[in-house]
């Protein structure tokens, strides 16, 4: 089974950045094959990975609710399965599932767990598999994703942003999902945020993993509309992403 990241934080932490160049990170070192999976019904991880994605799982499941029908020859749970393999945007050294919007009213136990399965046989034929979530951590509570090995949550550098670390990390550990080792990433950090923050960080309970300072470069990238794995080897959030992953990942 693959070594499994994930990423969450509420809403502009820039966990969609982070998650994006982990999986650079990776791809450049030759740890792949990666799976990138997008769990944030907002989904844009494939713009910052820079891939065209055509169809997600939630149109897949949506469609699949009620009234389709199976081709002859195939079961219910075949079916699904080329359909979601059909889901599948394939890169170099990194292929993305988008999960997409939530779910509509109905019925959709019998897709999900066709999707459980299949996304823990696909895992299997990687080496990573990065997931950038939402702050509900939907996926994870319903165990569609697999155990998670290193958890990091995200917050921008104010006090109202670490206590919503703390309180992902506070759904976490309801959950019944494992998780290894779980980090605080603090983005958009300048000199002295993490002095003025200690108290807060000591009071989630998260061990600080890094800091991804503001940079200038990824907002120009964003506005201009520039995957980030087109990024300088030296633009400072690069640099930041590099050092977190060589400790973590360690």
């Amino acid at each position: 089974m693959p070594l499994h990241l994930a990423v969450a934080g509420k809403g502009g932490t820039g966990k969609t950045t982070l998650a994006a160049l982990i999986v650079r990170y990776l791809v450049e070192r030759g740890k792949g094959p990666v799976l990138a999976v997008d769990a944030d019904p907002n989904a844009n991880l494939n713009e910052a990975m820079g891939l065209e994605v055509t169809g997600t799982i939630a149109d897949l499941l949506a469609s699949m609710k009620d009234g389709y029908s199976v081709p002859p020859g195939m079961t219910k749970d075949m079916y699904i399965e080329y359909r979601l393999n059909a889901a599948l945007t394939e890169g170099e050294a990194v292929d993305l599932l988008v999960m997409g919007g939530p779910e509509g009213p109905g019925c959709y136990c019998f897709p999900n767990d066709v999707l459980k399965r299949y996304v823990q046989r696909l895992s299997a034929n990687y080496r990573y598999l990065v997931m950038d979530n939402e702050a509900g951590l939907e996926h994870l509570s319903r165990r569609i994703a697999q155990d998670v090995d290193v958890f990091l949550v995200t917050s921008d550098a104010t006090a109202r942003g670490v206590r919503s670390a703390g309180r992902v990390k506070a759904l976490i550990d309801a959950l019944s999902t494992r998780v290894g080792r779980m980090y605080l990433v603090l983005t958009r950090a300048g000199a002295g945020d993490e002095r003025q923050l200690r108290e807060e960080i000591e009071r989630t309970g998260l061990e600080l993993a890094g800091i991804i300072p503001a940079d200038p470069l990824v907002s120009q990238y964003d506005l201009e509309g520039r995957p980030l794995s087109g990024l300088p080897a030296g633009a400072a959030a690069v640099r930041a992403v590099e050092q977190l992953c060589d400790r973590v990942l360690a």
